[in-house]
């Protein structure tokens, strides 16, 4: 009944012409245990593929990502700018991801667009608040509301519970929601320049490629291959969206986990290891090896 029901929305959802991809990755979805959402969609040819793609998932620190997009066009419509010095305080500082809490004193100062680039590259928690404190808490879901993606949320800021908008939804998604396409739709806009401008969807994009979690979509990956990505760890989710330039051009993938038995937190983590398999059989797929796994 699973399988039947995992295949009936694959199909509905799969676009003609992505067979392949459906051999490929239903299967990885169908044997994990816990939820999956994946979108694909190459952006020189088109093609696409999508699995549960339309249901909203917690977002974990991917959310981190649309955050940047409004820093971005804040700065365009200059209520902000990148070279503001901001000032770390005991009270900026909160655990998990990041390099700030351990590492800055008290005091430290450094420009937003260094804050910007700590919460994409190190997924820095204390810089993500930071960032926050700037473009204000319900500026993210307005944009993306006006974008179309009415599912890409930002409830709270990062270990800061008591600042949640909703609470019934921070019961549900944690820090924040997304869909797998409207990821992917995201990313393709940052691709073509329709984000805020051209320059500043390169400067993103710079920012993506530089991210340092290597767990997820580039673990399985050739050495070398190049990807602009963020990704997102909390206990029961895993997630992971970017853009992985292959030969045939750029194709961006989202992965959504969540409800995932394996809670580990280590490298070999079940759902950090799908993501790596599953952007392993897109870069296959679209470099047309149909046979080699690594």
């Amino acid at each position: 009944m699973r399988l039947l029901a995992l295949v009936a929305v694959v199909l509905f959802a799969s676009p003609v012409g992505a067979a392949d991809l459906e051999s490929r990755i239903a299967p990885l979805a169908k044997d994990h245990k816990g939820k999956v959402a994946v979108a694909v969609k190459h952006l020189k040819t088109g093609e696409e593929f999508y699995l549960n793609a339309d249901e909203a998932m917690p977002t974990a620190s991917l959310i981190k990502l649309p955050i940047m997009v409004e820093t971005y066009w804040q700065v365009e419509e200059k209520k902000l700018k990148l070279d503001t010095k901001l000032t770390l305080t005991k009270d900026d500082k909160v655990q998990g991801s990041g390099i700030l809490t351990p590492n800055f004193s008290d005091g430290a100062t450094f420009p937003l667009k260094d804050a910007v680039r700590l919460m994409i590259v190190f997924s820095d928690n204390t810089a993500t608040n930071m960032v926050l404190d700037q473009i204000g808490l319900p500026a993210t879901n307005a944009r993306m509301e006006k974008l179309g993606f009415k599912n890409t949320k930002i409830n709270a800021k990062v270990f800061k519970p008591e600042t949640r908008i909703d609470q019934e939804f921070g019961k549900k998604y944690g820090l924040g929601s997304t869909t797998a396409k409207e990821m992917v739709q995201l990313l393709e806009l940052m691709d073509a320049g329709k984000v805020v401008s051209p320059e500043a969807c390169k400067e993103m994009l710079g920012h993506l490629k530089a991210c340092d979690d290597k767990e997820k979509i580039v673990r399985f990956l050739p050495t070398g291959t190049v990807v602009a990505h963020k990704t997102g760890s909390v206990n029961a989710s895993k997630t992971d969206a970017g853009i992985i330039y292959t030969k045939s051009g750029p194709v961006a993938l989202c992965v959504l986990t969540d409800g995932n038995t394996d809670q580990r937190w280590v490298i070999d983590n079940a759902a950090q290891v799908l993501i790596g398999k599953i952007a392993r059989e897109v870069y296959e797929h679209f470099e047309g090896k149909k046979d080699e796994k690594k």
